[in-house]
């Protein structure tokens, strides 16, 4: 038999009831249980960038540099901003073996003067020849020559709004003003086989030397 226990005694067997398993206490300096602190850390604030705007500037040049410099060298020895040459002469040549109606092309124009594009093509109700120019002031006109009939073919090309302006003499013809779409204006010449029409937004002076260049 055992001897009977101290009734001030705390068991030795520090198993919970229910099963449940044991709960280790941290204990304090005496033997009591430690205190707990239910207040959460305090979160960890990322550091802030320690970069200066003159930092981002050199950074930025940084980029920016390598871009200029290919701009530079597209512009200045690859020719970028020089607009692409047309040979209009096969496109003149098919026209004139079609035979559908008389065709011109300009004579004596400087060398500031360059085509930029060229084409002969069938359309409903006949053909048209075309010739596209940048002016040496920068400017686009197009030559276009159509035996289409003309109460066809320029409201299709000058908008159903463009209305003659007038007369003018050029090289021995008769030529038409006549008002374009948006800031443009056109050379129209009437001719009983075909419609000759000189149009773009370029100067009056300029859109008269190409027209009175034809041959």
């Amino acid at each position: 038999m055992e001897p009977a226990q101290p009734a001030d005694r705390v068991p030795a067997d520090s198993t919970p009831p229910d099963a449940q398993p044991p709960v280790d206490v941290p204990a304090g300096a005496g033997g009591e249980p430690a205190a707990t602190d239910p207040t959460p850390p305090p979160p960890v604030v990322a550091g802030k960038s320690e970069r200066s705007p003159k930092d981002m500037a050199i950074s930025l040049l940084v980029l920016l540099v390598p871009i200029a410099l290919l701009i530079a060298f597209y512009r200045g020895f690859l020719g970028g901003d020089q607009p692409t040459t047309v040979d209009p002469a096969p496109a003149i040549e098919q026209a004139r073996s079609a035979n559908a109606f008389p065709v011109s092309q300009p004579q004596g124009l400087s060398a500031d003067w360059t085509t930029v594009s060229a084409r002969y093509q069938s359309v409903e109700g006949g053909a048209n020849l075309r010739l596209g120019y940048l002016t040496p002031e920068g400017r686009g006109v197009q030559l276009l020559q159509s035996n289409v009939p003309a109460d066809r073919l320029l409201p299709a090309e000058l908008t159903r709004q463009g209305q003659p302006q007038g007369p003018t003499e050029l090289a021995g013809r008769t030529w038409q003003l006549y008002t374009a779409r948006g800031n443009q204006q056109a050379l129209v010449l009437l001719e009983p086989t075909r419609t000759v029409i000189v149009v773009g937004d370029a100067r009056d002076n300029e859109l008269r030397e190409l027209a009175g260049s034809l041959r």
